[in-house]
């Protein structure tokens, strides 16, 4: 899987329904793989930072190349790229199991 996908199956609670969509049981919606891109898109990477916020995490950043989800900080080129990486980081290094994922 790559970062994106890590990040909305265990972030964002979605499933890949075919291998071009996701799918939001939350709000029954239907997302393309292409309409998802947190690391070029600031609103989409803002999806991630209010869907952390409501697992409990507090987002903080320096402005434009650092983002921080309680303690675990990355940086990227944009805001959009740090805060996709600072969510794959806990994402990827949290067992599967966790309740909060």
């Amino acid at each position: 899987m790559n970062k994106v996908e890590i990040i909305a199956r265990r972030v964002m609670g979605w499933t890949l329904n075919r291998w071009d969509r996701w799918y939001d049981f939350e709000n029954g919606a239907f997302i393309a793989v292409w309409d998802f891109q947190p690391q070029q898109n600031l609103d989409h990477a803002m999806l991630i930072v209010e869907r952390m916020k409501s697992l409990g995490f507090t987002y903080r950043t320096n402005g434009v190349s650092e983002a921080c989800f309680n303690e675990v900080c990355e940086s990227g080129e944009t805001l959009a790229e740090a805060i996709t990486n600072a969510a794959f980081s806990i994402a990827d290094n949290s067992p599967i199991d966790e309740g909060w994922l």
